[in-house]
Order: C-alpha cells, then sequence, then structure tokens
C-alpha cells in the first residue's frame, strides 16, 4: 500500500502496465500481487556504501562478459509482480532498454529496521521461486553479517546459510566465487 502518498495511478493490471507507468517516476515504488507498494527510500550512509561496495567487488570478480551486474534502478520480474533488489547479477538480455528481467542469477538486499521482515518473508519466498537464481543474499548494514540462500544439489533453496565476523565469507557456488566480509564491511561497519 501507499500509505500516506498521494499518488493518481491508471488501471495498473500486469506487471507491464506497472513498469510502462513507473519509468522515470520519482520514489522507490514496487508492484505486488496487483498492487502498487511503497519502498523505503532515504537509506543510511552504510546502506549506500554496502551496496556500492558489493556492487563493486562483484563487477571486479565476475568475469564472465555475459554477466551484467545492476542496481536498485532495474526491476526483477517475481510470481506475484515487479521488485527493485539493491543488487542483481543477470545475463545479457534483450537491447539495454528492457525495465526488468525475469532471469536473475543473484539477488541481494541490505537490511534496514522497516525491511527485515519482508527481505526474510516476501521478498525470500518470491526470489526462490526464479528457476534461474542461483543465490539469494541478505546483507546487515550494522555488521559483517549475511544469510545467503543457495539451490542444492536437488535444485531446491532450503534456508539460508548465516555467516558472521569480519573473518568470514560467503561462498557464491554458482559463480566460483567467495565474498570475504572483511573486504565488503572494509570501512563500513
Amino acid at each position: 500500500m501507499l500509505g500516506d502518498m498521494n499518488v493518481q495511478t491508471p488501471t495498473i493490471r500486469t506487471a507491464d502496465d506497472f513498469l510502462r507507468w513507473n519509468e522515470g517516476r520519482a520514489g522507490k515504488l514496487e508492484f505486488v500481487r496487483g498492487r502498487i507498494t511503497g519502498m523505503m527510500t532515504g537509506g543510511s550512509r552504510r546502506h549506500a556504501e554496502l551496496f556500492l561496495q558489493l556492487a563493486f567487488l562483484l563487477k571486479r570478480d565476475l568475469t564472465d562478459p555475459s554477466l551484467r551486474i545492476t542496481a536498485a534502478d532495474y526491476a526483477v520480474r517475481t510470481p506475484v509482480g515487479i521488485r527493485y533488489p539493491d543488487v542483481l547479477v543477470h545475463r545479457d538480455e534483450g537491447d539495454g532498454r528492457d525495465l526488468a528481467t525475469g532471469e536473475p542469477l543473484f539477488i541481494a538486499e541490505i537490511l534496514s529496521p522497516s525491511t527485515l521482515a519482508t527481505d526474510f518473508g516476501e521478498k525470500a519466498a518470491e526470489y526462490t521461486a526464479l528457476p534461474t537464481l542461483l543465490h539469494y543474499l541478505v546483507l546487515s548494514q550494522d555488521e559483517p553479517r549475511a544469510w545467503l540462500w543457495r539451490r542444492d544439489e536437488t535444485q531446491a533453496f532450503g534456508s539460508p546459510e548465516m555467516v558472521a565476523g569480519a573473518d568470514e565469507s560467503v561462498t557464491l557456488d554458482g559463480f566460483a566465487l567467495t565474498l570475504s566480509l572483511a573486504e565488503l564491511y572494509r570501512g563500513i561497519a
């Protein structure tokens, strides 16, 4: 729900209707189960720095030229609508003017007090239902701590693995990549 926001919307019935309507619009909105919902804006400096550091490390370390690392302005089509994850890895597709991908390989969200339940609940369920997704990563902005959902040998997602401490790392098997929490959180927490 948009809460106190007074936004006049045309009839939006599909994810494509929403993407066309939302393109270039100020503010952060998502489309979930046929409803336009507001997202948190104005995150903390830690959130912004962690977001950039993760995107930078992925851009540096993922050497496959067919992979694209995008951020909060590029959408993911989920089984129930449109989400804008903090960081996203997907294959190069379309002509560059696309507004969303339905085939993400990696999605990351950075926790804030107002997104905790959504990131671990609704979004985890929506993202892990995507057949192409290899990893869903949730990061704490307050300390070196991460939760990683990954596909197992049966291609199913189990419970998230929690990793905490600057001496720890997160292994993204689908990319043969290990992210050091010390490097990820350097100068942040």
